[in-house]
Formats: C-alpha cells, sequence, structure tokens
C-alpha cells in the first residue's frame, strides 16, 4: 500500500450496543496506546476526525429488549455513513475506531455508498466491496433470535438486509454485503442459531478449527481470494476479541482458543500485501477489562501491520 495516502482516523465511542460498559472508551484507549505514532512513523499523514458524539447509555432507554438502544445506535450508525464518503478525499483511508461491533453498520452502509458513487451505479443492492470480518462471533443474530438483545451481535444479519427497518436502510433500503464477497475469520463461540443462519446465509466462514487445520496463511490467502474477486474496494472488520484473551485480555466477551498473536498479526500482514485494502476498523477495545492498556496497544499493532508494517 502506498504510503501517499492520509489516514482519516474516527472514533465511535459506543457502547450502547454490548452487554456492558466500557468499550465506549476504546477509541481514547487506542489513540493513547501510541495509534498516531505508530501511524506516522510508517509514513502515513494522519488526520484525527475525533469522535462522534454519543449520549451514554444511562441518559437513555433500552426501549426494546429485543433490540436495545435501537434509537441510538440507528441515529449514530447513519452520522457515521454520512461521514464515510469524505474520508476518501484526498486519497484517504478509513479508519473507525469502536466503540462495539454494531457501528460496522454504519461504517460498511457508508462504503457501501462510496462504492456504488465509484462505480456509477444507483444505490440499491449489494456493491462490489470485499470484506474480511475477523470475530469470534457470527454476528448474524436478529431481534426475535438474540438471547441478549444486544445489537452488537446482529450487526452481519442487518448488512444482509435482514434486521430493523433503521438499521438495513441506512444511505439506501436493503442490503449492503454480497455474502460472496464476505469472509468471516476466527470464529469459535457461536450458538446453535448463528450456526444455522451463516449456513444458510452463504457467508464463507472460517472457524478456529479450519485456522488449527489448514494453517492461517492458507485461510487467509483464500479469503483475500474470495474477497477480491470482481472487487472495487476491500474493508477489514477486526473485532479485537477474535484474539485470544491471553494475549488482548480487555474485550466483554472473551472467550479462549483465539488468534495468536502471530496468527493475527500474519492475517493482516498479508491484507497489507496486496496493497488493495480500502478501509479498517477495529472495535470491541474495552480498557476497563484491560491489563495497563495492553489490549490497546495490541490494536495498534495490528492496525500498523494491515498498513504496511513489516519485520523487515
Amino acid at each position: 500500500m502506498s504510503t501517499s495516502k492520509t489516514i482519516q482516523v474516527i472514533g465511535v465511542p459506543m457502547d450502547h450496543g454490548a452487554g456492558r460498559r466500557g468499550v465506549g472508551m476504546g477509541p481514547a484507549a487506542i489513540r493513547i496506546a501510541g495509534l498516531h505514532k505508530r501511524l506516522r512513523k510508517l509514513d502515513y499523514e494522519v488526520r484525527d476526525l475525533g469522535d462522534l458524539e454519543i449520549p451514554i447509555p444511562e441518559t437513555r432507554p433500552e426501549v426494546d429488549a429485543k433490540a436495545k438502544f435501537l434509537p441510538l445506535i440507528a441515529d449514530t450508525c447513519v452520522d457515521l455513513a454520512t461521514a464515510i464518503p469524505a474520508m476518501f478525499d484526498d486519497d484517504g483511508f478509513p479508519l473507525v475506531l469502536g466503540g462495539d461491533h454494531s457501528i460496522a453498520i454504519g461504517t460498511l452502509s457508508g462504503l457501501a455508498l462510496e462504492q456504488h458513487r465509484r462505480a456509477g451505479t444507483e444505490p440499491k443492492g449489494p456493491p462490489k466491496l470485499g470484506v474480511l470480518w475477523f470475530d469470534a462471533h457470527g454476528d448474524i443474530n436478529r431481534p426475535e433470535t438474540s438471547p441478549s438483545g444486544n445489537i452488537h451481535g446482529m450487526p452481519v444479519s442487518c448488512l444482509l438486509g435482514q434486521g430493523p427497518g433503521r438499521l438495513t436502510d441506512i444511505c439506501y433500503p436493503g442490503q449492503k454485503l454480497d455474502p460472496s464477497r464476505f469472509c468471516q475469520i476466527g470464529l469459535r463461540d457461536i450458538d446453535a442459531t448463528e450456526r444455522r443462519l451463516l449456513k444458510e446465509s452463504g457467508i464463507h466462514t472460517y472457524t478456529m478449527a479450519d485456522i488449527d487445520r489448514r494453517g492461517m496463511a492458507t485461510v487467509v490467502q483464500e479469503a483475500l481470494e474470495i474477497a477480491l474477486d470482481g472487487t472495487d474496494m476491500l474493508h477489514c472488520s477486526f473485532d479485537i476479541d477474535s484474539v485470544d484473551p491471553r494475549v488482548a485480555p480487555g474485550t466483554g466477551t472473551p472467550k479462549l482458543g483465539g488468534l495468536t498473536y502471530r496468527e493475527a498479526h500474519l492475517a493482516l500482514e498479508m491484507i497489507a500485501e496486496t496493497e488493495r485494502l480500502t478501509s479498517m476498523e477495529m472495535v470491541e477495545v474495552n480498557p476497563t477489562l484491560d491489563d495497563c492498556n495492553k489490549t490497546a496497544e495490541v490494536a495498534v499493532e495490528l492496525i500498523a501491520s494491515a498498513l504496511g508494517s513489516r519485520i523487515l
């Protein structure tokens, strides 16, 4: 990837979609861990747009137990989606810092709109956008299937056009993801309903068992071939809980058996080598559950790998 790009950073301090507080401090923790310094060391210009303003959960009612804080999350995702296209100006690279994973609904809705704009096509249906989604969880529940009502477990279904209208219709109505160009990597904590929904969706899924058997390099190479086939843009959505909690303890839904430090870096180094990555988000860093900001430091190093950091 050419370092002529300007990294456009935006923070989304959202923890309304998660089951516990603290992840809203993730953007600040990642910045404190030296994000700007690390990116400038890679010869990037960094332009920080600050954080979206989001009221704290205690000041807002949950409204619907099946989709908690839906109106506020929808409004925030609209604000984020609206901001995304302009972040590509002047050869910009959008870097979105979460916050919980519900913010991906806004990120990818904005990216979908931008891809349609670039292609000169009507904003309708899934764009030619490849996505690599690193996560321990499927994130494909819907309000009627979710055991918790937490929207950070629903972004994939919403982006496939299967969720509350206020979330599926951001930027334009309906589907924002093409499952044939969407790959989930690192899955290891999937309930029975999500297992069925994932199989029905047509998404390409790679569990930790797949990585154990086939190796990370093989899995990522295959996922990249799928995500880049006929696409104009490539997005990486990285949930820090995809990494083993012994490496990244500061997250709200930890599950043993995740990516090792080197597996995570290898994956992102391979993405960088394609020189096709056009945007990224890092989510679910929760400093209230962390050890001396260790997880945010891991997040910064992973972002650097995706943006071209090398050992030699």
